[in-house]
């Protein structure tokens, strides 16, 4: 976990490569302090819809309709809710039903295919 060292706020997560055994055997290794907090405002990320309108945000899928298709969108993430900010100025809040946390905050772009001479 990455997390600011003055007030302890979770900034982001990754899995640790060691095993059990290999972080056990690390010289001068000692026990972690307070677990970090989480954020108290929402986390901003962006994603871009699907073909079909969707979107997956923390692991929840999320159907905007075929109107939506290829827009890049704003998700507020909160403990709870999820608030979809589309760009014509629409919000669509939606309950949280994972508890995964946020892994990449900016969407993809669209990939294109290069030319061969």
């Amino acid at each position: 976990m990455f997390f600011d060292p003055a007030s302890r706020e979770l900034l982001r997560t990754r899995h640790n490569p060691l095993t059990p055994e290999q972080a056990r055997s690390l010289r001068g290794a000692r026990p972690a302090g307070p677990p970090p907090r989480p954020s108290a405002e929402p986390v901003r990320v962006q994603r871009r819809a699907s073909n079909t309108g969707v979107i997956m945000v923390v692991g929840q899928k999320i159907a905007l309709g075929q109107t939506h298709k290829h827009q890049t969108v704003t998700v507020l993430v909160s403990d709870t809710t999820l608030a979809v900010e589309s760009a014509d100025g629409e919000v669509r809040v939606i309950r949280r039903i994972t508890t995964q946390p946020v892994r990449s905050i900016k969407g993809q772009r669209p990939r294109t295919a290069t030319s061969v001479s």
